[in-house]
């Protein structure tokens, strides 16, 4: 799935998230001949576009390209659930990270994938392919794991019929066996990943559950393979991912 899929392609809203998305996690500035061969969008076409968007302050002209605005950081910001859910999160993950030393994340479904919405690490942190607003599959990931595990049977039906992405060479890529795994989630509260997104990393993860039984989020702790043992934490992380949820279930009632 594209960041425009459900966008008429002939749309001006299609070809502005064309250009924002242009933009790779590693980008700082790009060229407008480096835009035009990321997005196929004609010069004119381009250059109008990219003149809006600096006029909107969502990009900022540099001399030697086009970067993204800080405005954008800013409407990030306003995201209401996110934020509530990151406020709720924080002192739970702060725990975490005390009790462990290790990296910890707060992540949440987008479709098939798992959105990185918060992460604790300190000076020895491993070195993870998450960030904050990054994605990952969520079958290759323990949070990914609890996320999907918690989504509907159409959901889950939709993900194990497609192709499952190899991420790492122990990436789960059989449906059965993912299928189980997402069973035996549900009926423990917890999921692991075992250098399943990338060779060396290790963790665990729990669902924070709405009303419903569905995942609003995931908690889970990453570290190396060499010093951490997900399931040693496997409780810890269960009781912070309980913590959040019944933290957000007492906001909803007093609201």
């Amino acid at each position: 799935m594209t960041r425009t899929d459900g966008l008429d392609p002939a749309s001006v809203l299609a070809k502005v998230m064309d250009v924002l998305h242009s933009f790779g996690p590693e980008d700082r500035t790009l060229t407008l001949a480096a835009l035009g061969r990321r997005t196929g969008l004609a010069k004119g076409t381009l250059h109008r576009v990219v003149n809006s968007l600096v006029a909107a302050r969502l990009l900022d002209r540099t001399e030697t390209g086009f970067r993204l605005s800080s405005h954008l950081f800013e409407l990030g910001m306003r995201a209401s659930v996110e934020r509530s859910l990151t406020d709720v999160a924080m002192p739970f993950m702060e725990d975490l990270y005390e009790l462990t030393h290790e990296t910890v994340h707060l992540g949440a479904r987008e479709g098939f994938e798992v959105v990185y919405i918060a992460k604790i690490g300190g000076h020895q942190q491993a070195t993870a392919p998450s960030r904050v607003g990054g994605r990952l599959p969520l079958h290759c990931t323990a949070i990914g794991k609890s996320l999907l595990a918690h989504a509907s049977d159409d959901v889950i039906q939709a993900y194990l019929a497609q192709p499952l992405k190899r991420c790492a060479p122990r990436t789960v890529t059989a449906p059965g066996l993912l299928r189980r795994q997402l069973e035996g989630i549900r009926e423990h509260g917890f999921s692991f990943e075992y250098e399943e997104s990338a060779v060396g990393l290790v963790c665990v993860a729990a669902p924070v559950l709405d009303t419903e039984g569905a995942a609003t989020a995931a908690v889970s702790v990453t570290g190396p393979v060499t010093r951490f043992d997900p399931g040693r934490h496997a409780d810890r992380v269960r009781a912070a991912a309980a913590g959040v949820q019944a933290t957000l279930a007492r906001r909803d009632v007093q609201r």
